[in-house]
């Protein structure tokens, strides 16, 4: 039996509220504010679902997601190389990491938690997309770091930014790469037996 639960997002991410808002909803917003270097774990699977987990469940247990809702976290890193990449730390990072990735291929994980917390229920999983980026010059990748973009977005690139035409194409959903699987939020959401369109706004 399906029914209605609050939608609450534990991510201060305006890509993943915009993806949500344009699929119909209107979450709230409550940032879990843990610390993501408490996580620390060699399965790259593994440490992007943890990371999810304790951001959904912080907020869950906390004063502000209310005893009706259904809290989303998620966490973003791009695999390359076997190493995982998260924001980068500074201009000079961000450069190095397109010299390193232009021309390569890497896999965008994104851990995805949903925790009912009228009844505690967790479930969990990871989306993964390929993505083949192109070759941009170095007076390019310069300039897209100028802009400040790549520091606020993990792997230092996003679909639905600047960086768009320097991404030659993508492997799975588009949307995951930006922040959130759509399609899999719904398959979660059902397993909790709420209905995604009970949802929208």
């Amino acid at each position: 039996m399906f029914v209605s639960r609050r939608l609450v997002l534990a991510s201060a991410s305006p890509a993943r509220l915009r993806l949500l808002r344009d699929a119909g909803f209107n979450p709230t917003v409550v940032v879990s504010g843990v610390d993501e270097s408490s996580v620390d774990l060699a399965d790259p699977w593994e440490h992007v679902q943890a990371v999810a987990e304790l951001k959904a469940l912080t907020v869950a247990k906390g004063d502000l997601a209310g005893s009706d809702s259904v809290v989303v976290g998620c966490d973003s890193m791009l695999l390359l190389d076997g190493e995982l990449l998260g924001k980068p730390a500074d201009e000079a990072d961000a450069v190095a990491r397109w010299h390193r990735m232009r021309g390569r291929t890497g896999v965008l994980l994104t851990g995805h938690c949903v925790v009912d917390a009228a009844t505690g229920q967790v479930v969990q999983q990871v989306a993964d997309t390929v993505v083949r980026f192109g070759a941009p010059s170095d007076a390019e990748i310069d300039a897209y770091v100028a802009t400040g973009e790549p520091l606020r977005v993990a792997g230092a690139f996003t679909l639905d930014g600047r960086s768009a035409p320097f991404v030659d194409g993508i492997e799975g959903d588009a949307g995951n790469v930006i922040g959130l699987s759509l399609p899999l939020l719904r398959r979660l959401l059902a397993e909790l037996g709420v209905e995604v369109t009970s949802l929208w706004r």
